[in-house]
């Protein structure tokens, strides 16, 4: 089997794909031939050893696969040989095989490509979170999407359209700003060339009662101005940088600030997230919900797909192909 591995954390240029044997299948587990391994801006990061987990060294990058079951272990029910399934690695994701816990595994709809199945969970369970469980919306309300062309950003477009709000995207390209339109955003910001901040309110009718922020820095600050009356500034991540948040701006007009963090709710909330996970898929399922197809590298292009996801070059999501 392939593997992409971390052997110490610094620049992504140390990565390297290595050949390794194939693991023993354990009870309770099933093995999985690898089809997509799904990238995310957070992988890099631990790479880089810039996340706040730091996980011991050596170790493989990539949290999410889809791939068939060719291996069942005898204690397992309800996955068979030749399942299409997606897993939650946690860590170990950029591999061409894999031994996963089945309780780790969902059976994949036929609704969804390899790609696209390898590529949703992070983004639209931490937007299916904060909408459902962090911060739930009212229809009709209005929402300001930072960062609304990268996978994040895209998902929540996605599912706050689908629940009836209205979507402001704000990207930093036509290329990126047109996916969120295809998505629901009803109006879009070029944060290029364009006051976000003020073209925000302008569309808003004086300000939005949701700002998304999943970059943070100078752009998350100033679009904390943007919030109307009781509005909620819903902190997702930090791609530009931990934000400095003025408290007279949260005292203002009754703002108030939603951290998100799906990822450590996960770990105490096991039955609610299998719920939340189902929820999802069945939206996919119907057509509610429409995951970005992504852009496809190989295995052995790892390094270059992290950086060309980190330096913001891709507009949506992207997929390793083993």
């Amino acid at each position: 089997m392939q593997v992409v591995v971390c052997n110490q954390v610094g620049s992504l240029d140390q990565l390297v794909v290595q050949e390794r044997p194939s693991p023993d299948l354990y009870p309770t587990c099933v093995r999985i031939a690898v089809t997509a391994c799904g990238v995310n801006y957070v992988d890099a990061l631990f790479v880089q050893g810039k996340y706040q987990i730091k996980p011991p060294t050596p170790f493989i990058p990539g949290m999410e696969i889809v791939g068939r079951v060719t291996e069942v272990a005898s204690d397992v029910a309800d996955i068979n040989v030749g399942d299409r399934v997606f897993a939650n690695m946690g860590l170990g994701g950029y591999v061409s095989e894999a031994v996963v816990a089945a309780s780790r595994v969902v059976v994949l709809p036929e609704s969804l490509s390899d790609g696209q199945a390898a590529t949703f969970m992070q983004s639209y369970a931490t937007a299916w979170f904060a909408f459902t469980v962090r911060v739930p919306l009212e229809a009709g309300r209005t929402m300001l999407v930072l960062g609304a062309g990268g996978g994040i950003g895209l998902a929540a477009v996605d599912v706050a359209h689908s629940m009836g709000v209205r979507v402001i995207a704000a990207a930093s390209s036509p290329e990126k700003l047109a996916l969120a339109s295809a998505r629901g955003a009803f109006a879009t910001i070029n944060t290029s060339n364009e006051n976000t901040k003020e073209r925000a309110k302008e569309l808003s009718g004086g300000g939005v009662d949701y700002l998304y922020d999943p970059v943070g820095g100078e752009l998350g600050e100033t679009c904390l101005r943007a919030l109307g009356e009781d509005g909620n500034y819903i902190v997702i991540g930090f791609v530009a940088g931990i934000p400095r948040l003025p408290a007279n701006q949260v005292l203002l007009r009754n703002r108030r600030v939603t951290g998100v963090d799906w990822g450590a709710w996960v770990g105490r909330h096991q039955e609610e997230n299998q719920k939340l996970i189902q929820d999802i898929l069945d939206a996919i399922g119907n057509g509610t919900l429409n995951p970005v197809e992504p852009i496809v590298y190989a295995l052995d292009d790892a390094i270059q797909a992290m950086r060309d996801l980190q330096e913001r070059r891709i507009a949506g999501k992207v997929v390793l192909i083993p």
